[in-house]
């Protein structure tokens, strides 16, 4: 995307942060961006829908000591950024006190943001779309069992963004994304199933073919048929790779550092302690090759790195932007995220539980029985405690070998033991922003007859 700007964007954004200055902001950041894409819906071999969106817009954080607002807008003309100046730091003067917000010191910044080659496909062809959709649908028809696709969707995303702050901080971020996924619906007396595949990435090289995605979701559907109930128990769980990923989003949650400055986070004082087994490693990396979460620096403009959340099952740092971090007593550690036009929360890159040894259907022999979990339905955790419960479906293993799908089961535990016994398997899979191999914890509570 070659963006058209009569006035370069860096150019906008220092003369947004100049005027905001002029009406007595103290610090201020902002940023602009915009984006394009198309998306398209088929339906029993036939286009039924085509979207193209298009958008503008710049964010304006104002700061007046200790006090902060922030506006945001798609009109560039001289007259809106001015008249939003003028509004934001009048909103700004107005609010009450924040004493932890403010930027960071200018000596934190990073000062020569890595390039990244996040670029997509750019703008593909209707005609490419369509067809590619259409062979997804008919590739999950195609499964014996499958009666039909409730919907395939096809498309693609570009965008560019530029930020700015007072402090000094400038830098310019583009990126493009291409995504195609179905779900499938089986039946069989009556009965009905539905699961799904699909696929976002940067490239349409970096995908399976449409065809077999297709066949993925309907074979996904059909191994669903004739689900059982297990009696309540305690047993093996394994969490499949597609699911496992939300344990990440519990730790993370949990190493938030505003979750830990409140004291609402059941992990707030294990810091340096065993949080994992030994040999489990979590990562953040946001130079990961291809990975959609890929960033130069972070959402205060400070250096980024490749970093260890979770060492040899270790916890080593918490997720720190500027204000959590002034809470904490400590220094802002690259974690920060949105920004530019908006208070920063905190958030990670591409983050990853390193692969384990053994493969899931070898985890799944040493288990001897238990529940292989591959959707779950409204995870329940208690920040506090880490009490945790989640309606899940998958299939019951014996012996070391599936041998029947189940549904309407609950599992339970408490995070923290359940972090204690984890065991990741051989199969990670770089899908997403967070990508996790399947895990296996022993003795879950399973709730069912």
């Amino acid at each position: 995307m070659t963006s058209s700007f009569k006035t370069p964007p860096q150019d906008i954004l220092a003369k947004l942060i100049d005027r905001c200055l002029s009406e007595g902001a103290t610090a201020v950041d902002c940023s602009l961006a915009v984006s394009d894409g198309v998306s398209v819906d088929v339906r029993d071999g036939k286009l039924e829908n085509v979207e193209r969106s298009e958008a503008q817009g710049v964010s304006l954080r104002a700061l007046f000591g200790k006090r902060q607002a922030h506006v945001s807008g798609s009109d560039l003309s001289d007259e809106a950024l001015s008249a939003m100046a003028e509004r934001c730091v009048a909103m700004a003067k107005a609010v009450p006190e924040d004493k932890f917000a403010g930027l960071p010191d200018a000596e934190l910044l990073e000062t020569n943001p890595p390039e990244l080659d996040l670029a997509g496909d750019g703008e593909i062809e209707l005609a490419r779309l369509e067809a590619d959709a259409i062979e997804a649908e008919a590739a999950a028809l195609a499964v014996e069992g499958v009666k039909t696709v409730a919907g395939c969707g096809n498309g693609w995303s570009r965008m560019e963004r530029w930020v700015a702050a007072s402090n000094g901080f400038t830098s310019y971020l583009s990126g493009g994304s291409t995504g195609l996924g179905l779900a499938a619906v089986a039946m069989r007396d009556d009965a009905m199933e539905r699961d799904y595949d699909s696929w976002n990435v940067r490239k349409m090289a970096h995908r399976p073919s449409p065809a077999e995605i297709g066949r993925t979701a309907g074979e996904r559907a059909v191994a669903r048929l004739g689900p059982r109930k297990v009696k309540t128990q305690k047993a093996a769980v394994i969490y499949d790779k597609r699911v496992a990923s939300s344990l990440i989003g519990a730790l993370l949650s949990a190493i938030s550092g505003p979750s830990v400055a409140r004291g609402v986070s059941f992990l707030k004082d294990r810091m340096g302690s065993q949080v994992f087994a030994g040999g489990v490693n979590i990562i953040d990396d946001p130079f990961l090759e291809r990975a959609l979460g890929c960033r130069n620096h972070d959402g205060e403009g400070l250096p980024v790195a490749r970093k260890a959340l979770v060492e040899d099952g270790v916890l080593t740092r918490w997720l720190l932007n500027t204000s959590s971090a002034r809470q904490l007593g400590l220094e802002p550690n690259g974690f920060a995220s949105g920004g530019f036009g908006h208070p920063p929360g905190v958030g990670t890159s591409n983050t990853h539980i390193e692969a384990g040894a053994k493969s899931p259907d070898e985890l799944m022999q040493g288990a001897g029985k238990g529940l292989l979990v591959t959707d779950m339905f409204g995870p329940s955790i208690n920040p506090n405690t880490g009490d945790y419960s989640v309606g899940v479906a998958g299939f019951w293993f014996e012996n070391g070998e599936i041998q029947y799908p189940v549904s309407e089961v609950t599992i339970a535990g408490d995070l923290p033991s359940i972090f204690g016994r984890l065991i990741p398997a051989s199969d990670l899979e770089f899908r997403g922003r967070m990508n996790s191999p399947s895990l296996l914890v022993e003795d879950m509570s399973i709730a069912g007859n």
